[in-house]
């Protein structure tokens, strides 16, 4: 990638550094909504990454006053849903197999799959104002990243009560159960800054030899959970009568009717 910024009506991506640091933007500002045009844009940085030996970081962080609404409700409807989570769990395969540190910069809302995104980085720096949750359970459905994600970063308790009870958690107390790393006035300052003081002096290639270490079990687990827990959704989760009302009653702004089945 040239080390000029890069625009795209999805994303922003700014190297830093001779292009040793990439901070991508959600560009799409104020929700950010993680819908399959800005999955893809995200694929593509991660698949360039990989390809680029002297990316050393990416800072990933939204545009405005908030990280991520989370993923686009639209696309979770039974007609689109498969192929929306094919391309979100393409992603984390990417960030897998590109093997760069990453850092989130979170302020505001980060829901749903803008939490899946920034917990699954290797380092969260988020502001006192963040809120933190995956909401999936409000819509009647669930959320497969982050119900390997969030167990392998909280514990499977804490991650438990965000996946069952859909609640939100400030920053505060997002910080002792390790879903966030760092408070930060400027979390995105902040996870430049740990970049260039901890990462820079590093060798590139030894930091991805490193990263590939420190997931290697996880990543194996991740990527044959995922599998499991897509067909799981899709041939059990979406032929629920629930499912479909919940996510129907918040496109509609009512109240769901449950029928418990």
């Amino acid at each position: 990638m040239s080390k000029e910024a890069v625009h795209t009506d999805a994303i922003r991506v700014e190297p830093l550094d001779e292009g040793a640091i990439w901070r991508v933007v959600l560009n799409t500002p104020k929700a950010n909504i993680i819908d399959q045009t800005k999955t893809e844009a995200l694929t593509r940085v991660f698949d360039d990454a990989h390809g680029d030996t002297a990316v050393k970081a990416i800072v990933l962080l939204g545009e405005g006053p908030h990280f991520s609404f989370g993923a686009s409700v639209q696309e979770h409807l039974p007609d689109a849903c498969g192929a929306m989570l094919t391309t979100f769990h393409g992603l984390f395969r990417s960030m897998l197999n590109a093997s760069v540190v990453t850092l989130a910069a979170v302020r505001g809302q980060c829901l749903g799959g803008g939490l899946e995104l920034a917990a699954f980085c290797n380092r969260v720096f988020a502001s006192e104002d963040a809120r933190l949750g995956q909401p999936e359970i409000v819509l009647g459905v669930f959320a497969p990243v982050a119900s390997v994600v969030l167990c392998e970063r909280m514990g499977r308790g804490g991650a438990e009560d965000l996946l069952l009870s859909g609640r939100t958690l400030t920053a505060r107390e997002a910080l002792p159960l390790g879903l966030v790393d760092e408070i930060a006035d400027d979390p995105a300052e902040a996870a430049v800054s740990y970049a260039r003081t901890h990462l820079l002096p590093r060798s590139a290639s030894s930091l991805r030899w490193a990263v590939r270490a420190a997931r290697r079990d996880y990543g194996e687990r991740m990527t044959a959970e995922l599998a499991r827990l897509e067909a799981m959704y899709l041939h059990g989760l979406m032929r629920t009568a629930d499912a479909n009302e919940g996510l129907q009653a918040f496109l509609g702004k009512r109240q769901p009717a449950w029928r418990n089945q």
